[in-house]
């Protein structure tokens, strides 16, 4: 695991703002998962079809190419890197 180090005068204040930062980009990041989710849900339920087997029968040019497909892919593409985002902030640990 990486280690960070800052100095600042005032660490109590630096601490804040950095904890202040990461909160509310975790809570924008979550936002757009739930949105992307429900966008997922929706082509889902519409076409019938999970978005793993989209993708598979995708690659596999078992499906005529379309915009909702497009979108389909790059909504999975973007929840895939939110997610890791997502995990990526929550696991960071400050320490004294």
């Amino acid at each position: 695991m990486a280690e960070l180090k800052l100095r600042s005068k005032d660490t109590d204040s630096l601490r804040r703002i950095i904890e202040s930062a990461l909160s509310e980009r975790l809570q924008i990041i979550k936002a757009g998962i739930q949105k992307i989710e429900e966008r997922l849900q929706e082509l889902e339920n519409k076409y019938q079809l999970s978005t793993e087997d989209l993708i598979a029968r995708f690659n596999n040019d078992e499906l005529d190419h379309n915009f909702d497909f497009d979108e389909w892919i790059g909504e999975s593409r973007m929840l895939t890197h939110l997610q890791q985002t997502k995990e990526s902030i929550e696991e960071i640990d400050f320490v004294d």
